[in-house]
């Protein structure tokens, strides 16, 4: 977004600064921050709070500038602005709520206990769309995940062994194995208001692992499981993956104890350099590529369909991880989620 300077709305013509006030919003109402919108702008930060407060108690016309009186605003831009910063940057945990994902309920009492203001579930969701807010799914972190040694990975590690495949000719994989259980169901579906709807399914209980590798050049290898994956598994599913390969392989996995057994260490070092394992920061499935996979296949290829016994799950599973097989571009595109780009 390119950056406007120094400009000085006192100096602006009525009809100019009107347009620009109106600009701004829009621009907040987009998604954009409003601290980014104000530095594009070349306005002070708390001139956009001004602004997103005097849209919300008047709309659009509230912006002209000309405008003048009008009712007293509940929440003016200091206080908007405060709003803002608290909700995007602080943990409700901090501010003395029992939860750690901020809900409308919580934003009502946040408001009334700051400012002594009454406003009604309506009104706070209306308040989140101007301040450009929208209800997400967050991505949860494990507590126990080391910040300083995600950095490294990224800013260290994965460069250095990109590197490295550079100069033995290798390809880089990211390789994961995930389990799935005729139990596990997702998705939504359409029913009448009040009515719950029901899907008929077996009660049997059934499922199997998975291990597959995904590259960056949209290559993919993949193995079902029945039982346990151990090391013995894994290292079937490694020769699986060296099969027909020209070029030396570079495995990114993570710390599952096969991946760390002395049994595929001893068999590593026999293939002379053909594989090598690297290993990721612990508690980051978030930097595997492969983590992607099996949201698929769980939450599209099997947990939308009822599954009468394993034959025919494990059917629909292959089914689906062949079909993403031959499509390179969608396993490119899995590259692309912000956590993973570093590897693309």
């Amino acid at each position: 977004m390119k950056k406007v300077r120094d400009t000085d709305s006192r100096r602006l013509d009525h009809k100019t600064l009107t347009e620009l006030r109106k600009r701004g919003v829009s621009m907040v109402q987009q998604g954009e921050s409003p601290e980014v919108v104000a530095a594009a702008l070349g306005i002070n930060r708390t001139t956009i709070y001004d602004w997103l407060a005097l849209y919300r108690n008047g709309g659009w016309e509230a912006l002209g500038a000309r405008k003048r009186g009008g009712r007293k605003r509940k929440l003016d831009g200091k206080a908007m602005r405060w709003l803002y910063r608290t909700i995007t940057l602080k943990n409700p945990l901090q501010m003395r709520f029992e939860f750690a994902l901020w809900t409308c309920d919580m934003i009502r009492q946040l408001i009334a206990r700051r400012f002594g203001i009454q406003l009604s579930r309506t009104s706070v969701n209306r308040l989140l769309a101007q301040l450009g807010m929208s209800a997400q799914r967050p991505l949860w972190r494990a507590y126990q995940q080391d910040p300083a040694r995600v950095k490294h990975w990224l800013k260290v590690e994965f460069p250095r062994i990109r590197r490295q495949a550079r100069q033995a000719g290798a390809r880089i994989y990211f390789g994961d194995e995930a389990g799935v259980r005729s139990d596990h169901h997702a998705g939504t579906t359409w029913s009448p208001r009040g009515v719950t709807p029901v899907v008929g399914t077996s009660g049997a209980r059934f499922g199997f692992n998975m291990i597959s590798a995904v590259s960056p050049r949209g290559e993919m290898r993949f193995m079902i499981v029945d039982g346990k994956v151990n090391a013995g598994s894994f290292i079937g599913f490694c020769k699986r993956l060296l099969h027909g390969a020209a070029a030396p392989i570079f495995l990114v996995v993570d710390g599952h104890p096969s991946h760390r057994a002395r049994k595929v260490t001893r068999w590593i070092d026999q293939l002379q350099g053909r594989l090598r394992l690297f290993f990721l920061p612990g508690y980051s499935p978030e930097l595997n590529s492969d983590e992607l996979v099996w949201n698929g296949v769980k939450n599209h290829a099997l947990g939308k369909l009822p599954h009468r016994d394993k034959p025919t799950m494990r059917k629909a599973a292959e089914s689906y991880l062949r079909s993403l097989q031959r499509s390179p571009e969608r396993i490119k595109a899995l590259f692309h989620k912000p956590s993973v780009r570093y590897a693309a």
